[in-house]
């Protein structure tokens, strides 16, 4: 564990050293549906960009503050050099803000090559399927153009099984904390899926298996906590210590829709067939395993979706982490708070923010949650 939590707290140093080892391109990609196993096909090494714990100084001239805290990071880590490890960005869709946040790094490093993909976000009409075939075939040209170097179909469904494989042992790590049946923390599972956004998938897949074969299974679950489902924050990491405080306060977190989370392994591609269509099936199926309120799908939607959820891990409790000025969520939430308090379940919204929240008032919003739930219990019906 030790070795992903050094990946994961410092994403740009296991960059440079990736590539000082092997003297290959490291591509940089944004969330937050970036197909990382064409980067991997042609020999790259695709790390997506997190948010960066050092306080924002150049950025601040580079992006207004009512821009989110993981955009204007961005802008900042590209303004000090910090993104310079990276030889390429790749855009496959994006919001207002993130469009801000790479214009920074054009801004600041014009030699730099960015591929906006921009995957179609209206998931139903007939032609979006062709139109994200067409993306993704322009990004495979762009990362190659980047690289320097072809791929062939059979590299590529060698990279997607490779990231099938990470994916299935992550869900396998979802089941066990779902069940009950291994206590693995909320900041523990958050490290589990960050590193995976950096590492080489062969590495971490490697590391995944160890941990499995010294995991303590139990019979049973816990019954003294009370069972929560985190949800929201669609771009980066929330801090860790926002993370073991709702765990510090009475709370077991069993489930969640973050994208440092379930979010991001929900859907795997498939492995028969042309790869790059099957690239294409895995953005769309991916909405319907775990909905985003910047897609639309009339088949599904992120309340739906969450109320099964809440039945599924049983969980009584939702803890909405919202990232301050995300528009997307902030225009979606009333609409899922309207869902929750018709089921009876009861939830909190936490603003997050880069510069951080004050951890003693978040403690006392939580225990008085928590406190609340137990007093006045309302799970959802079978």
């Amino acid at each position: 564990m030790a070795t992903l939590r050094t990946v994961a707290d410092d994403p740009v140093s296991y960059a440079l050293n990736w590539k000082a080892a092997h003297r290959r391109p490291v591509i940089g990609s944004f969330p937050m549906n970036f197909p990382s196993e064409i980067v991997h096909a042609v020999g790259a090494l695709p790390v997506i960009i997190q948010e960066s714990k050092t306080p924002i100084t150049e950025g601040r001239s580079m992006l207004a503050e009512f821009y989110c805290g993981y955009t204007r990071s961005i802008a900042d880590q590209a303004s000090i050099g910090e993104l310079d490890v990276f030889d390429g960005f790749v855009v496959a869709d994006h919001c207002v803000q993130l469009l801000g946040a790479v214009d920074a790094i054009r801004y600041t490093r014009p030699e730099k090559p960015v591929h906006f993909a921009q995957f179609t976000s209206a998931m139903d009409d007939a032609w979006t399927k062709p139109r994200v075939d067409g993306r993704i075939s322009d990004l495979k040209t762009e990362i190659e153009t980047i690289v320097g170097a072809g791929l062939t179909d059979a590299d590529l469904t060698r990279s997607i099984k490779a990231f099938n494989e990470n994916r299935r042992l992550l869900r396998h790590f979802y089941d066990l904390r779902r069940s009950g049946r291994a206590r693995i923390t909320a900041s523990e599972m958050q490290l589990l899926v960050k590193s995976s956004m950096v590492m080489d998938i062969h590495d971490h897949t490697a590391i995944l298996l160890e941990l499995l074969d010294g995991i303590v299974v139990h019979d049973e679950a816990p019954d003294d906590l009370v069972r929560l489902h985190l949800s929201g924050h669609f771009c980066h990491a929330p801090k860790p210590e926002i993370l073991d405080v709702i765990e510090e306060s009475g709370g077991l977190v069993v489930d969640d829709d973050l994208y440092t989370g379930f979010r991001y392994i929900s859907t795997d591609v498939p492995e028969d067939g042309d790869p790059l269509a099957a690239l294409s099936t895995w953005y769309l199926e991916r909405n319907i395993n775990a909905p985003c309120p910047t897609r639309v799908t009339n088949k599904v939607d992120w309340d739906t979706y969450l109320l099964e959820s809440l039945r599924a891990s049983r969980s009584v409790g939702v803890v909405v982490l919202m990232a301050k000025f995300c528009e997307p969520h902030m225009l979606y939430y009333p609409e899922l708070r309207k869902a929750l308090e018709a089921h009876g379940v009861q939830s909190l919204l936490i603003e997050t923010e880069h510069e951080g929240i004050p951890i003693e008032t978040l403690r006392t919003k939580m225990e008085t949650f928590v406190e609340r739930i137990r007093r006045h219990p309302s799970p959802l019906p079978a």
